[in-house]
């Protein structure tokens, strides 16, 4: 019985190619290119593995694979994207995902990573399988840190948020706060911690392990 795959890319023509090369050897059960959509449509197929860009609109990749794992936890997530940074592979395996490979992957590759995946290992670029290990080889930081101390605790939760790859927008609805309130924070954030914008402060939370 062939393994039930889902699609989940904003680009319209490399999710066409995508599903073009593995129709074959997986039963595509169904494909989307935007968060809401995924999410509703994913825990209607109930695929067996999901096939997930990073970076799309209204919290990218990191957004369905949460809300998709809340309610339905057996669903198996392999991020396939054009980032190899650090802290898109470890956002995105905080996140749920059981694997992360870069789109320069080969039909064949990318047809075993699925099938590995759906067994149950964990399935990393070579390149990217450093981070990971890097990131949880240690113990987990202590809550005393003096930068973090600064934030009071909306301050925190609007962080952890936009470090993850949610837009102003999705934060807001999450946190049932206006925009114009999550974008008063971010600034706070990034004045308190000396950063300049948001891919630092994701690198600065990624380092903490608090993504």
């Amino acid at each position: 019985m062939s393994i039930r795959v889902y699609l989940v890319d904003d680009h319209r023509l490399f999710l066409a190619g995508v599903k073009s090369e593995l129709a074959e050897e997986f039963r595509i059960v169904g494909a989307s290119h935007d968060v809401d959509t995924a999410i509703e449509e994913i825990r209607g197929h109930q695929p067996e593995v999901v096939l997930i860009d990073v970076h799309m609109p209204e919290g990218g990749g990191i957004a369905v694979v949460e809300a998709v794992t809340e309610t339905t936890p057996e669903v198996k997530f392999l991020a396939l994207s054009v980032s190899d940074q650090a802290e898109d592979v470890i956002a995105m395996i905080r996140a749920g995902a059981r694997g992360y490979v870069t789109k320069t992957i080969g039909p064949d590759e990318l047809a075993d990573a699925i099938r590995r995946v759906y067994a149950g290992d964990a399935v990393f670029s070579p390149r990217l399988a450093g981070f990971v290990l890097d990131s949880f080889a240690g113990a987990i930081p202590s809550d005393d840190d003096p930068e973090l101390d600064q934030l009071t605790s909306r301050e925190k939760d609007v962080l952890r948020l936009i470090a993850r790859g949610f837009a102003y927008k999705q934060v807001a609805r999450k946190l049932n706060i206006s925009v114009k309130t999550v974008e008063t924070h971010v600034s706070s954030v990034l004045r308190k911690l000396q950063l300049s914008n948001r891919h630092e402060l994701a690198r600065w939370a990624s380092k903490r392990r608090i993504v």
